[in-house]
């Protein structure tokens, strides 16, 4: 951020001016190298068990439009809560989605157990590309509110009890013979809220094949929700933040902060071999040619072949 930006804020913040401009100057390099060591950092020793994916969009003064922010946040094996990566993207096209998986895997962060996100066509294509044997859910929040604007208001609370039913269902066949049954019933009635409900079905389902009580967590992206929260309360006092860079770097030194406060192991030794025992069923820990791999040989990989 600009020096300017960090005094106002915090007069913003606390009603006064409270740092001189060195101070504001050191802070600003400060949160510089931060950010730096955070983006290049080594992944290969977080153990990755579930992996959430989400944007946050805000006001850029240079250009007069708003510019997202694509956060990935993960649960690790032992339960800690983890910023893993920020990137700058004005859409989550598969393009700019498969450059921040890329990412995360040249710095060494195996494939995640699961995946949540929205229904970003781009995002959900990258992940079934990159991690084709991790298991990519569906947000229930998001889809419970697409459900919600393709009923009428009258007949939503009987509807929605019925898809909570379904979501919570004991076991996968369970919830699949429940779906069936809520389709069978409301097809004629409400066709464009059944046809959301089978809208990447799979995917919708995908919560059922981990530890029950771990379905709570993986079935939303309320983590990266939870975190944009704390985010908002300090980009609201800026009308407009000068370019991507100053949003980047705002953005960073709210998150990491929550990062920090969440990062509590709190899985027990049970629920760890549970998580084990998932990478093992979908043998996320066998090698496989990632993207990065199949790519054309680059001028690195050609020089090695040759030394060779």
């Amino acid at each position: 951020m600009s020096q300017r930006d960090i005094e106002y804020g915090l007069e913003q913040a606390v009603g006064q001016f409270v740092l001189s401009k060195s101070a504001v100057s050191e802070i600003a390099e400060s949160l510089t190298e931060e950010y730096e060591a955070f983006r290049t950092r080594d992944l290969s020793q977080e153990q990755v068990a579930y992996l959430f994916m989400d944007t946050v969009y805000e006001p850029l003064r240079r250009w007069g439009q708003k510019t997202g922010v694509l956060c990935v946040w993960a649960i690790c094996e032992d339960g800690r809560k983890v910023l893993l990566s920020l990137s700058t993207t004005n859409s989550e096209s598969y393009e700019s989605c498969v450059e921040v998986l890329r990412d995360l895997g040249k710095r060494g962060m195996c494939p995640p157990g699961t995946i949540t996100t929205d229904g970003a066509l781009g995002l959900t294509k990258a992940i079934d590309a990159m991690w084709p044997k991790s298991l990519r859910i569906r947000c229930w929040f998001h889809k419970m509110k697409n459900l919600e604007q393709r009923v009428p208001e009258q007949a939503w609370p009987a509807f929605k009890a019925l898809v909570v039913d379904l979501r919570d269902a004991p076991t996968r066949k369970k919830a699949e013979e429940r779906r069936d049954q809520i389709v069978a019933q409301y097809q004629r009635e409400f066709p464009e809220a059944c046809r959301c409900l089978l809208d990447d079905t799979d995917a919708s389902l995908n919560h059922l094949e981990v530890p029950q009580r771990h379905q709570q967590y993986v079935r939303t992206s309320n983590l990266a929700e939870r975190a944009f929260v704390e985010e908002r309360r300090r980009t609201k006092v800026i009308p407009h933040l000068q370019d991507e860079r100053s949003l980047v770097q705002l953005v960073f030194a709210v998150l990491i902060r929550v990062s920090d406060r969440w990062n509590k192991k709190s899985f027990s030794a049970l629920e760890q071999h549970q998580i084990r025992s998932l990478r093992r069923r979908r043998k996320l820990d066998e090698h496989e040619v990632s993207l990065q791999e199949s790519q054309p040989d680059t001028p690195t990989r050609r020089s090695a072949a040759s030394a060779a």
